[in-house]
């Protein structure tokens, strides 16, 4: 072990072990351990974050927010939620909106009422979310202008242009009350892709999310004692997050919008559609500090070209997330973006983690490039064989989980809940791994998973959509290599007697399905689609036939 790596792992025991800030302990009536100082719940977080006052909390192009105008703005808009809009403890609140200051906001609201917040996927077509309202039946649904008029009378609405300012500036000088939760009660409800064709609906609880927080705080007094070894004092609420992804994600909405509330520091925001040159003016202009990135916008940056032109030196930390990458790519990717070279991270989670189940350190990719590196603290992770037995070090297997930071379940679906989380709280993720000198390797993610730029796609969705289209007698959706994306959507369609154009089948899928699951490849056939013995489709060998070779795994 080398010395840094000793210094790490001594500085990590003194705080995570008994008496230290962040020990994790065994609670009764608790499937995994726990952090002993967590918060009790997200509104004594909310209540806190008055402390940071006039510190940027939510930044902008064109918009700051200090965490003291944050709080007023959440106080008002409570208000408004209880008293004009009847909303109590319990009820649902769907948000169905770009990334916005009020999204966040909005957020903040629904836990200081102690409702449920439900992120709605911000691409995703009218009969998904038509699906969604009937699934989670929200009181509510706050969304932005494009998005309600998806929604039309289907639900009560606020839009985020006019109701939700209109309702800030009713009460605005409310006092700030917050709901006093319990610790397992769930507090938003993330949709993941389903492999039966549904999204599911995975619940996070005020217990999941007060842990993540205590991840990142941890994170944070790594980084002050590590960095007064050498005699450098850093401040954690100096820190400036850029963010790039949708909050209807862990990444965004758990990982940043909620953990900088926690640790005062800044949410820099970019909106709109990824676009290299105005997201690198925006950390030179905000001085970011942090950046967590998928692969497609790595990829993007690769191909931009020179970057020099940019003061990138506020960027000391540089991570990826949600898909796979190859050491290949990294390399390339350190080479054409300077922040990458020597603070380069990786990272394996999933929607029902809440953050990531695994890091590969720059040590981890100097070391064992193809790893997603070592389980992050307060996780338990083992490889177990079909039986559900631990399986030794690098024999591969289903990859389990047990953590403070796991879902409770998926939201009224007792059958998936059940195939997922054991008796004994562990959570069959369904990914193929192997643990290698301590570190992850996957294998296999989640059976046939697209991964397009950094959304889930799952076969089922697109096939069970496909399967409605008149004449269709069977079809499969499979992940092709894209060069920017990662992966596309190709589908092969088996027509019983006259087949439809590429084009019919691209308006039917629209209708049905979120832009990003619409395959972008055909092929159109009357040939049968091959299968085995017991008729389930030969995945390996359509893909031969139409020649793409297997997604590869990660790293």
């Amino acid at each position: 072990m080398s010395d840094v790596a000793t210094m790490m792992a001594e500085v990590m025991g003194r705080l995570t072990g008994p008496g230290g800030d962040f020990a994790l302990v065994e609670t009764p009536g608790q499937r995994a351990p726990g952090f002993a100082g967590a918060a009790r719940d997200l509104g004594e977080v909310l209540t806190a974050s008055l402390a940071y006052g006039d510190r940027d909390y939510i930044v902008t192009a064109t918009e700051r927010l200090s965490f003291t105008e944050h709080a007023a703005r959440v106080a008002a808009l409570a208000e408004a939620l209880r008293t004009e809009y009847g909303v109590q403890p319990g009820d649902r609140i769907a948000i169905d909106a770009a990334n916005s200051p009020d999204w966040i906001v909005s957020f903040w609201a629904t836990v200081a009422v102690g409702a449920i917040a439900v992120g709605y996927n911000a691409w995703w077509a009218p009969l998904e979310i038509e699906y969604a309202l009937g699934h989670t039946t929200p009181k509510l649904v706050i969304a932005d202008a494009k998005r309600a008029a998806l929604i039309g009378d289907r639900a009560r609405v606020l839009t985020l242009e006019e109701d939700v300012p209109a309702a800030v500036a009713r009460h605005q000088g409310a006092e700030l009350v917050v709901h006093a939760a319990e610790s397992d009660d769930p507090v938003i409800i993330l949709y993941t892709s389903g492999t039966s064709g549904r999204p599911k609906g995975a619940v996070h609880s005020q217990r999941n999310l007060v842990s993540v927080i205590e991840y990142h705080r941890l994170n944070n007094a790594m980084s002050v004692e590590l960095a007064a070894q050498w005699g450098i004092k850093i401040d954690p609420a100096d820190q400036r997050h850029l963010l790039a992804l949708p909050l209807f994600h862990i990444a965004g909405l758990h990982n940043l919008a909620v953990a900088r509330l926690a640790t005062g520091s800044a949410v820099i925001m970019h909106q709109g559609a990824f676009d290299v040159d105005r997201v690198l003016s925006l950390i030179e202009k905000e001085k970011v500090t942090n950046w967590g990135a998928v692969p497609t916008m790595a990829n993007r940056i690769v191909e931009h070209g020179d970057v020099s032109s940019y003061d990138l030196s506020s960027l000391t930390a540089f991570a990826l997330a949600s898909a796979p990458s190859s050491p290949a790519f990294k390399a390339k990717l350190r080479e054409a973006f300077p922040p990458a070279r020597d603070a380069l991270v990786d990272s394996y989670g999933l929607t029902e983690s809440c953050t990531a189940i695994a890091v590969a350190t720059p040590m981890d990719l100097q070391e064992a490039p193809g790893s997603l590196g070592r389980p992050v603290t307060g996780v338990r992770l083992e490889i177990r064989d079909a039986d559900g037995n631990a399986l030794p070090d690098g024999q591969e297997g289903e990859i389990c989980v047990l953590s403070p930071y796991m879902m409770t379940g998926y939201w009224a679906d007792e059958e998936a809940t059940a195939k997922a989380i054991g008796p004994d709280g562990w959570m069959r993720t369904g990914d193929i791994g192997m643990i290698d000198a301590g570190r992850l390797r996957l294998t296999t993610r989640r059976s046939d998973l697209i991964i397009r730029g950094g959304e889930n796609v799952y076969p089922a969705e697109i096939e069970n959509a496909l399967a409605e289209f008149p004449g269709v007698r069977e079809c499969i959706a499979l992940g092709a290599p894209h060069p920017d994306l990662g992966q596309e959507v190709m589908a092969v369609v088996v027509f019983a007697d006259s087949p439809a154009s590429e084009q019919e089948l691209v308006d039917f899928a629209r209708e049905r399905l979120a832009y990003f699951k619409v395959p972008s490849r055909w092929k159109i056939t009357s040939a049968p689609l091959p299968r085995n013995a017991t008729g389930k489709v030969i995945r390996r060998a359509v893909e031969e036939s139409v020649g793409l070779a297997a997604a590869p795994a990660a790293g």
